[in-house]
């Protein structure tokens, strides 16, 4: 199995390898970018191993006329920049002495010994600059099978860094066969270390969630996580069950994945600051929750909310109740969000101010809802 890609054959990633191997050390593709090419996947992001040591890496890179920033230097990286993108060629490592998050490397000199300190089989998968697949751990078949596998012994990797069990999960959502499920060993050592997770920060474990619920289908995944414990740890309140019926309703509308609206199926407390949420993505889940909750119908919240939002207040009310939106309600939330109040506060002045302006302009504003946004200006006045 070879690599392929117009990424992998670009003239500027190319040259990076050619720095290191036109001074005899090793240059190879490796984790993501291998992984998602051999699937068929997008590539976004370029790594690279190699034997030589980061001093080295700098100065060949700078020789052939790149940009080398040490960006990791004290752990082995060095962002190489060519063709306005970066590269990150990281040296071979090993682990000294590992705890938690933190770990004690030295510098290695073969792929197999930097392999062995990877995460999941399929991401110590490495490539030659030709596009010569390299798998030093028997990483290929599990690709192959889409099965996400730890390393070695899986309670020994997630001790290593305990952010390792939301990757098990996530990778599972993204990459594995749901009808061979997750591995059963990976995920017991995952439920035997769920304690480890309150040793994260709440940033990490918020980038992991986010991406966890972004894949197409992370229903098997999360139920996963609720029965292992992982699940109330990270999201306390939170369950699973409805997470399949809302990506169900979410594919026979040809909505996209979004992160925040299944926050809001799974319930939960807090998540604003167990995760970390930015303001505006905390703004989005209170909106959401509150329009569930709410009696406005679907033109109203297309007038209140937008379309977007509209549709997503729809499809978690129907997740919620088990009753399927209405054949119309798309239809009405595009006429809801297209929708003009013809008054402003200016047209009911001077007869009005101060608080009885705004809850008479609140009123005639029901009234215009009511009426399928019919009314006139002069109707409402007269």
């Amino acid at each position: 199995m070879r690599v392929h890609g117009d990424w992998f054959f670009a003239d500027h990633t190319q040259a990076v390898c050619r720095a290191l191997t036109g001074a005899g050390h090793q240059a190879l593709f490796v984790g993501g970018c291998v992984r998602n090419a051999l699937l068929g996947a997008p590539v976004t992001d370029i790594d690279i191993a190699t034997d030589a040591r980061p001093e080295q890496v700098m100065n060949l890179a700078a020789a052939a006329g790149l940009k080398p920033v040490p960006t990791g230097f004290e752990h082995g990286t060095v962002t190489v920049v060519a063709g306005h993108l970066p590269h990150e060629v990281t040296t071979f490592r090993r682990d000294v002495e590992t705890f938690g998050r933190h770990a004690v490397v030295a510098f290695a000199d073969t792929a197999e010994e930097d392999a062995h300190r990877r995460d999941f089989t399929m991401n110590a998968l490495y490539a030659t600059p030709g596009g010569e697949v390299i798998d030093p751990l028997g990483g290929l078949p599990d690709l192959v099978a889409r099965r996400v596998r730890f390393i070695d012994d899986a309670d020994a990797r997630i001790r290593e860094d305990y952010l390792r069990i939301l990757r098990f999960f996530r990778f599972h959502a993204w990459y594995g066969d749901p009808e061979g499920g997750l591995d059963a060993s990976g995920l017991a050592a995952c439920a035997a270390n769920v304690g480890g997770l309150e040793k994260l920060s709440r940033e990490r474990v918020g980038v992991e969630i986010k991406k966890l619920l972004s894949a197409p289908d992370p229903g098997q995944s999360v139920a996963a996580m609720d029965q292992s414990g992982v699940l109330s740890h990270s999201l306390p309140g939170a369950v699973s069950r409805l997470l399949p019926v809302l990506v169900h309703l979410e594919k026979g509308w040809g909505m996209a994945p979004d992160p925040m609206r299944r926050l809001a199926a799974l319930g939960g407390e807090d998540h604003a600051e167990r995760l970390r949420l930015s303001k505006a993505e905390a703004r989005k889940l209170d909106r959401l929750r509150d329009a569930v909750g709410g009696s406005a119908g679907a033109a109203e919240l297309g007038y209140r909310l937008g379309s977007e939002a509209a549709c997503d207040v729809v499809l978690l009310r129907a997740t919620a109740t088990g009753a399927p939106p209405s054949e119309d309600a798309r239809d009405q939330i595009a006429e809801g969000a297209a929708a003009e109040f013809p008054l402003t506060a200016s047209d009911l002045m001077p007869d009005h101010t101060g608080p009885a302006l705004g809850a008479r302009l609140k009123e005639l504003e029901a009234r215009w809802i009511a009426s399928g946004f019919r009314l006139t200006r002069e109707q409402l006045l007269g």
